[in-house]
C-alpha cells in the first residue's frame, strides 16, 4: 500500500488507487488528464499547422502555374512545318527565342497606344545555353535587319506570301510561330523553347526585384519616352525602365543598335539583381518576383509550367554573371536603304556555326583592329559585354 494514497471500488471495475497530493483526493489523475488533453490539442494544431501550409504552398504553386498562358498555336503551326526545321546537334544544349511584344491588350498596356489589334515585336533575342550550362550567350536580332520571312498563318486564318522584309514583319505577320521559323531559316540553328513577354510584364518584373540600377552619362528628357532622368547612377522602376529601353530619339545615335546595346546592358543590370542572395534566398521578395515572371508570360507549352521554367533555370542559377554574355548579331546598313539592315558576312555565319554546334564564343565591348600578321584568337570574339559589365561598378 502507497503511503497517503487509498483505494477506491466502483461496481465490480477494478480498484483504482488514487494519490493523495497536495491539491487533494483525485488531483494527479485529473493533472495526468490535462497533460493528454493539452498534447492530444498540440498535436492537432501541429497537424493542421502543417496542413494549413501544405495548403497554402499548394495554392501559391497553382497560382504561379496557372500564371503562364501556353502558346498552343505557335507549337501547332510548328509542328506543320516539322520536316523543314533544323535539328538540334548537341544533346543537353538548349535555344531559347525570347520575345518582346508591343501588345497594347490589356489595361496595363493601353496607354501606351490604341490596340490595332496588330502586335509587333521589337525586340527579340535568341538566348543558347550550353549543354555544360557553363555559361549563357544573348544574341539580339535587329527589328531592321532584312530577311526572308516564310509564309505564315495570319490570325485571322488566311496565309502570308513568303516575302524579304524587315524582320520584325515576321511577328506582325504570324506572331511567334512565323518569328521563330524566320529565325531558324536565318540562322540553320533550332529553337527549343519561346518566351513572349509584354509592356505590363516587363514593368512588374523590374518593380518585383525592387527596381535596376543603371548609369547615365547625362541626363534623360524624354516626352515621347515618358523619361526624365537625372544624370548619374539612377534605380529606374518599372516605369522608366520600359521607357529606357524603348527610348530612341534621346538617348545614344537613335539607330536601333544603340537601343540594343542599352537594352542588352540593363538586362545584364537585371540579371545581376535577380542573382544577388538579396532575391533569391529572401521568400518575402522572391514570390512577387515569380508571380510577376510568370504572369507576363506567354510560352510554348512545354515551359508554360513551373517544373518546365524549373528545368529550364536550375543549371543556369550557378552561372556567374561574367559568363552571362550579351552580344548583337554582326550587322551592317542595307546596301539599298541606310534605314535598314543587313548580316555581316561571314562573321554572322561564323556566329551562327558556334551556337549550332555549342562552341564557346566570347565577347568584348570594343573589338580590336588586327592586321594581317595578327592570328586571330582560338575563340571567336564579338562586340558585346557580360552581365558583370552592366553594373555601375
Amino acid at each position: 500500500m502507497v503511503v497517503g494514497a487509498r483505494t477506491r471500488r466502483g461496481g465490480a471495475g477494478p480498484a483504482v488507487t488514487e494519490t493523495a497530493g497536495p491539491l487533494g483526493p483525485g488531483a494527479g489523475v485529473t493533472a495526468v488528464g490535462r497533460r493528454r488533453r493539452w498534447l492530444r490539442r498540440a498535436a492537432l494544431g501541429v497537424g493542421l499547422g502543417s496542413l494549413g501550409a501544405v495548403g497554402v504552398g499548394l495554392g501559391v504553386y497553382a497560382k504561379l502555374d496557372g500564371n503562364i498562358t501556353p502558346d498552343r498555336g505557335a507549337a501547332a503551326e510548328l509542328a506543320r512545318y516539322e520536316k523543314e526545321r533544323p535539328t538540334s546537334l548537341v544533346r543537353g544544349a538548349q535555344n531559347i527565342l525570347l520575345i518582346g511584344s508591343d501588345s497594347r491588350a490589356g489595361n496595363g498596356n493601353r496607354k501606351y497606344g490604341r490596340d490595332s489589334g496588330t502586335e509587333r515585336s521589337d525586340t527579340a533575342i535568341l538566348l543558347h545555353l550550353p549543354a555544360g550550362r557553363r555559361s549563357a550567350t544573348a544574341m539580339s536580332l535587329p527589328r531592321d535587319l532584312m530577311v526572308d520571312v516564310p509564309s505564315c498563318l495570319r490570325p485571322d486564318g488566311s496565309r502570308s506570301e513568303p516575302m524579304f522584309a524587315m524582320f520584325n514583319y515576321a511577328f506582325q505577320q504570324g506572331g511567334s510561330a512565323c518569328t521563330i521559323r524566320t529565325v531558324e531559316m536565318l540562322t540553320d540553328i533550332r529553337i527549343d523553347h519561346h518566351v513572349v513577354v509584354d509592356f505590363d510584364g516587363f514593368k512588374d518584373m523590374v518593380d518585383a526585384v525592387d527596381g535596376v540600377e543603371v548609369c547615365l552619362t547625362e541626363p534623360v528628357d524624354d516626352r515621347e519616352a515618358r523619361l526624365r532622368l537625372p544624370a548619374g547612377k539612377v534605380t529606374l522602376d518599372g516605369e522608366q525602365a520600359l521607357g529606357y529601353v524603348r527610348a530612341r530619339k534621346s538617348l545614344g545615335n537613335g539607330s536601333d543598335t544603340a537601343r540594343m546595346d542599352r537594352q542588352q546592358r540593363f538586362l545584364g543590370a537585371l540579371v545581376e539583381k535577380v542573382q544577388s542572395n538579396d532575391v533569391l534566398l529572401n521568400p518575402v521578395k522572391l514570390y512577387p518576383v515569380l508571380d510577376a515572371a510568370t504572369s507576363s508570360l506567354t510560352t510554348d507549352p512545354a515551359l508554360a509550367s513551373l517544373r518546365g521554367l524549373y528545368e529550364l533555370v536550375r543549371g543556369m542559377r550557378d552561372i556567374a554573371t561574367e559568363r552571362v554574355q550579351f552580344l548583337t548579331v554582326p550587322r551592317e546598313s542595307y546596301a539599298y536603304n541606310v534605314n535598314r539592315d543587313q548580316l555581316v558576312e561571314p562573321d554572322a555565319g561564323r556566329l551562327f556555326e558556334r551556337l549550332r554546334t555549342d562552341s564557346p564564343v566570347a565577347v568584348t565591348e570594343e573589338i580590336p583592329v588586327r592586321g594581317d600578321s595578327v592570328p586571330p584568337p582560338s575563340v571567336p570574339t564579338f562586340r558585346g559585354n557580360t552581365a558583370a559589365q552592366a553594373s555601375c561598378g
